[in-house]
């Protein structure tokens, strides 16, 4: 599979509506056309990617991409990653953490766990758009692992 196929489906973690709908607007314009499926908060997020068992099974053979913010209501982006990372289902998926936190710790600990890639939301509308097309591009030349 070359980039992101048809398959594949990014999995939007983001609380911030304002935030979700500017990644989204700016991930089509890098012309990337797959499915987004958006979550405010990380227990739904959780049930969708690991099914509400926790199993992983619900993603056996999915091919997902995960947008993560590290701010969310209801439980930490770190506490989420984890989750991910460290089932045996999930733990081969990608996760993008998209986050105002600057902190060098909390970088670091993101690609401890896994993490593939770290980027910070510039507070700046333009930059911000300009970054997430950047990451539309990006998006289209991915490989994505099959979950098992």
């Amino acid at each position: 599979m070359n980039g992101l196929g048809k398959e594949v489906t990014i999995v939007m973690i983001e609380d911030d509506e304002g935030h979700a709908r500017l990644i989204e607007k700016n991930i089509r314009r890098a012309g990337v056309h797959n499915e987004v499926v958006p979550f405010t908060n990380g227990t739904d997020a959780l049930d969708f990617v690991l099914g509400k068992d926790r199993s992983g099974l619900a993603s056996a053979g999915r091919f997902l991409l995960i947008l993560l913010d590290l701010n969310l209501p209801d439980m930490s982006g770190i506490d989420i990653l984890q989750k991910i990372k460290t089932n045996v289902h999930t733990k081969r998926l990608p996760v993008v953490i998209l986050t105002t936190t600057d902190d060098e710790r909390e970088i670091q600990r993101c690609y401890d766990l896994g993490a593939n890639v770290y980027i910070t939301k510039p507070v700046e509308y333009e930059s911000f758009a300009h970054a997430i097309r950047q990451l539309g591009l990006f998006f289209s030349v991915i490989q994505i692992p099959e979950t098992q």
